[in-house]
């Protein structure tokens, strides 16, 4: 295993791939032995060269042969294994290719990566995870998920888009990781193959993907919910007890299961999270893409999208949800009027917030856009503190259409295992560590275990949240809407809840989400700081520039005042006078004492 790992890694970064290119040829070598006296003559003669061949060759080339003779048998053996190890299982495939180490995390040590999982910068290719879509005669299509066994395909599978043949991007590869930065640490951005607009445009899906074995999904409403648990949730989520929450992991063709708004005639109208009837009206309206964000308790600074095509202006919106206190804020520092717009953004005022928590009020848009805009087909989710940077039809492409998932998240940038997002939650004090503490312990007893290579190709069970990508089906809306009930349950923390919720359904139905890296998800959303520490940083000091000072050149007859800058200027000097060979130049530099204090300012 070790000499394929080393190949592996040469396909990377090239020092074995020279190898494989032939750059360098392995020489047969020679070793210098004393003459025997019992050889044939032939074998004497032969004896008698060998002096003279070193000579030619030099030390230095024998020493070169024999290194090379050696990388040589290394390679050999590192191919062999390879070879033996290939038919085995794909197990060892899907290792390297899906959990390989971000190359493009600076500053972060591999530590707490599993023993399993090879700990060397794979090249990954594209091309690993496009599978074009192919319809057999029965009408089924065979195109498969990468992260999803075979005979999942017909599930998962995004019908109605046919990609190319020849995708453009399938020979897209990751190029060599930056070179280490002391001064940016942390994960880094990668580079990311996207179709152009119009090639994005035009892979659409024609029809919605299927949804495995849900096809009617239902919400409860109650008008006046009681609570009958200590840990039941809110009243905005209808206190739903245990069993109820149980039963909703069984799937069925047709379940009605609670998912927030469950008072009120419809969401938003007298449910908790209440909006105007008019911003009512139009979320109500049929759209095929939107792009959705909230900011709450003033938390952040809006972020404007960048590089969005005109297509995406005219025809996708972008809707940010903002509580009454961050309008305000806006409204007296001029950022928001009557207009309802922010650049791109129109601005949704939302009213009666459910929770205290700004955080847990985020995830009610976050987790239920399906409900809030009930015609819509594609969504895109980014936390209030990013700023997207691509083309919402570019996300869209690269990282739901293109991979024949329904829904897409990234995975965390160096966490995978709940247990330890659990702990690092508590040591930073992202909530108070009794309720994180209770909240593992009841997902333990349900059969939480921490990952391990027996998840596979479940590639983590941590997301970084802060960005979903999703097609609205019943299978998806089902999924938000229980992740949800564990946020609305237990702790506002979404991460800890996700891998639960996931692994329930997967065991009732064949469906997967995929799961990006993080530093993908850096290529198309910048992350700024909350408000709060910026309001923290020390503002960078001023640049003065003094105002130029006027002076009084000695020598000048009428006494002119003349600026410093212009006085500063070192006047033309008109060529000397050819001196004679005997003279000398007066206060010649090498007669010239320099006292110590002195400096010449051409030594500068």
């Amino acid at each position: 295993m070790t000499g394929g790992l080393l190949g592996l890694r040469s396909g990377s970064y090239g020092s074995l791939q020279h190898l494989q290119n032939g750059a360098f040829h392995p020489q047969p070598q020679f070793v210098v032995r004393k003459p025997s006296k019992m050889l044939p003559s032939g074998s004497r003669e032969k004896e008698r060269l060998l002096p003279y061949l070193f000579r030619f060759l030099s030390r230095r080339r024998v020493g070169m042969l024999i290194l090379v003779g050696f990388a040589f048998l290394v390679f050999l053996s590192g191919f062999s294994t390879v070879s033996k190890d290939a038919p085995e299982s794909n197990s060892v495939s899907i290792t390297q290719h899906i959990h390989h180490i971000n190359p493009y995390d600076n500053g972060e040590s591999d530590q707490d990566l599993p023993f399993f999982l090879p700990r060397i910068e794979v090249k990954h290719k594209d091309n690993v995870d496009y599978i074009p879509s192919t319809v057999t005669e029965s009408g089924e299509n065979n195109a498969h998920h990468p992260l999803l066994p075979p005979h999942t395909s017909a599930v998962a599978a995004v019908i109605g888009y046919t990609p190319p043949l020849h995708h453009p991007c399938e020979n897209f590869a990751f190029p060599p990781p930056p070179p280490p930065d002391r001064k940016r640490i942390g994960p880094r951005p990668c580079p990311v193959c996207y179709l152009p607009v119009e090639q994005a445009i035009a892979s659409i899906p024609s029809s919605s993907s299927p949804s495995p074995l849900l096809k009617q999904l239902n919400y409860v409403h109650e008008e006046n919910p009681i609570k009958n648990e200590p840990h039941g949730g809110s009243e905005f989520g209808g206190y739903p007890s245990l069993k109820q929450r149980n039963d909703s992991f069984d799937i069925k063709e047709s379940m009605t299961v609670h998912c927030g708004f469950v008072t009120g005639s419809k969401p938003g109208h007298h449910t908790g999270f209440d909006i105007d009837e008019a911003d009512l009206k139009e979320l109500e309206q049929p759209h095929e893409v939107i792009v959705a964000s909230a900011i709450f308790g003033n938390y952040d600074i809006i972020q404007q999208p960048r590089n969005v095509s005109e297509a995406a202006r005219k025809n996708v919106p972008f809707y940010m949800f903002i509580d009454e206190e961050t309008e305000a804020y806006m409204r007296n520092s001029s950022v928001l009027d009557s207009s309802k717009r922010v650049g791109l953004w129109r601005i949704i005022l939302v009213h009666n917030i459910p929770y205290a928590d700004a955080r847990r009020n985020g995830k009610i848009p976050k987790l239920l856009l399906h409900r809030i805009f009930p015609n819509v087909r594609f969504s895109i989710w980014i936390d209030g503190k990013l700023q997207l940077l691509v083309d919402p039809y570019q996300v869209l492409e690269r990282f739901l259409w293109r991979q024949n998932a329904s829904l897409a998240i990234s995975r965390h940038y160096r966490r995978f295992d709940v247990f330890e997002e659990a702990e690092a939650n508590k040591a930073a004090g992202k909530y108070d560590n009794v309720s994180i503490d209770y909240q593992i312990e009841f997902y333990k007893n349900e059969g939480l275990t921490p990952y391990s290579e027996a998840k596979l190709p479940i590639t983590s069970d941590v997301p970084e949240g802060c960005v979903i990508v999703k097609e609205h089906i019943p299978i998806t809306n089902l999924f938000t809407c229980l992740w949800f009930n564990e946020v609305d349950r237990f702790t506002s923390r979404d991460q800890l809840s996700f891998a639960i919720v996931r692994d329930k359904i997967m065991s009732q139905v064949d469906w997967n989400i995929s799961m990006f890296l993080d530093c993908e998800r850096r290529n198309f959303v910048y992350q700024a700081y909350h408000r709060d520490l910026l309001e923290h940083m020390a503002p960078p000091p001023p640049v003065v520039h003094p105002p130029p000072r006027d002076v009084v050149i000695p020598g000048n007859r009428r006494g002119a005042v003349i600026p410093e800058n212009v006085a500063g200027r070192t006047p033309a000097r008109k060529n000397p006078p050819k001196r004679g060979r005997g003279e000398r130049r007066s206060g010649s530099r090498r007669h010239r004492k320099v006292g110590p204090g002195f400096r010449d300012n051409n030594s500068i």
